[in-house]
């Protein structure tokens, strides 16, 4: 029993959301928590055929079973918040930590407007950048001064730390990924603040030693969007010919997709003290492992990546997603497959 960090280790788009959603149901946690920036990240969850996606409430809320909570560091859009409780009707489970940041009109029509953001940064306009910044010269308003969160305002921290006290299970669920960190990632081509574990934690108010699992997200194919580098980004063509098209869940925008990065895994990894991977599209390498529970079943060219990618990570692959369904997926923690 205790927290378990969930984060996205290359440029975001990991699966995130399948992870945390997988995890959630195999551990039961009482609470899943969100840190991370704010909506200008999305989390698509597919279930038994339906797919959601959610930019503010945790994506683990499929699991019914638990709290839903959003940190203190976490810049919050009042329209797209109560615009997702709505959605998935989720208001009795859902509580914003009442010193959360507030997204105004004016941030996002100054994401929009500002021509260095929108087209130099490829900012996804959705007001984060400049909320953070006022937030930073301590002008933005907060969450307990916005009448239509009255409803949902709490003290996330005391809510999380209470939890971990009874030795309950807690995941803190990430946003985005390191490759966009605004520390760690490829400046100024980066979002607007740092997306490593240690600061997932600190978000939600959740202090070092109390972490227990840090599971690092990775995809087998990285994709990005908007600009910046990318060092191993592979032509449209060749994207096209291993039947890889990918949109932002957010933007809408296509997603430029590249090979597999062992340099910029390894270097995640260390960052965000992985104890854990998870890596996700496995059946992009090889569509005949679609829907593989067993590790077993896996072909010879997934198990050689697998192995590879072990040693040069130096972290145990935990969790093996085989498709895009929740179901789709293989747990190996209790295993600790490591050939490193």
């Amino acid at each position: 029993m205790g927290s378990t960090i969930i984060v996205g280790g290359f440029f975001g788009d990991e699966g995130k959301g399948k992870i945390v959603a997988h995890v959630a149901f195999a551990d039961k946690p009482t609470i899943i928590a969100r840190g991370g920036i704010g909506p200008n990240a999305g989390h698509t969850i597919e279930v038994r055929g339906q797919k959601f996606g959610v930019r503010m409430i945790p994506s683990g809320f499929v699991y019914a079973n638990a709290r839903l909570l959003i940190g203190a560091g976490v810049l919050v859009d009042p329209r797209v918040l109560l615009s997702e409780i709505e959605l998935v009707d989720e208001a009795k489970r859902v509580g914003v930590d009442h010193r959360c940041a507030i997204i105004e009109q004016k941030h996002i029509t100054l994401d929009k407007e500002d021509p260095h953001l929108s087209r130099t940064i490829g900012s996804t306009g959705t007001g984060c950048g400049p909320a953070a910044a006022d937030r930073a010269r301590r002008t933005t308003i907060q969450a307990s001064e916005v009448q239509e969160l009255a409803p949902f305002l709490t003290d996330a921290a005391a809510e999380i730390n209470q939890a971990l006290n009874a030795e309950e299970n807690v995941i803190l669920e990430g946003s985005q990924g390191f490759g966009i960190s605004l520390y760690y990632g490829f400046f100024p081509y980066v979002t607007s603040k740092d997306t490593t574990a240690s600061q997932i934690a600190a978000d939600v108010g959740v202090g070092p030693t109390r972490i227990d699992e840090t599971i690092v997200v990775f995809k087998t194919f990285p994709t990005r969007v908007g600009e910046g580098p990318f060092e191993t980004q592979m032509s449209e063509e060749e994207a096209k010919k291993l039947q890889i098209e990918e949109f932002g869940t957010v933007t809408g925008r296509p997603r430029r997709i590249g090979w597999w990065d062992p340099k910029m895994a390894a270097y995640s990894a260390m960052i965000n003290g992985a104890t854990q991977v998870a890596i996700t599209g496995l059946d992009k390498l090889d569509p005949n492992v679609r829907g593989v529970h067993e590790y077993d079943d896996l072909s010879t060219k997934v198990k050689t990546f697998l192995r590879q990618a072990e040693e040069e990570v130096g972290v145990p692959f935990t969790l093996l997603s085989t498709g895009p369904e929740l179901a789709e997926i293989i747990d190996l923690r209790e295993e600790k497959l490591y050939h490193a």
